[in-house]
């Protein structure tokens, strides 16, 4: 069966889905209530660290969307077009 991503592309992709959880987990707290004020709701953390760790989370599975996968050589079933159709078929066009 072949497969759109390869290994490395997963890896990324699970890389990435780790920080975007992470991000979302930073960014949870009580929030402040007209009775109570939490001064955690502008901490550093949940406005800037957070953020742009969800960010970087979501570049990231850009980047193991977009990657090329490198197929395997070794497997006959992944080979390029050009080198399955090989020299006989071109020789074998040319000549009709």
């Amino acid at each position: 069966m072949k497969l759109c991503f390869g290994k490395i592309n997963f890896i990324i992709m699970g890389i990435a889905a780790v920080m975007i959880i992470a991000g979302f987990v930073m960014m949870w707290g009580e929030p402040s209530t007209p009775e109570h004020f939490n001064p955690d709701v502008f901490s550093a953390r949940r406005t800037v660290y957070a953020p742009n760790l969800c960010f970087l989370g979501y570049v990231l599975m850009i980047v193991g969307i977009v990657v090329p996968n490198k197929l395997n050589k070794k497997d006959k079933r992944y080979t390029d077009y050009a080198e399955y159709r090989g020299s006989d078929s071109r020789s074998d066009s040319r000549t009709n």
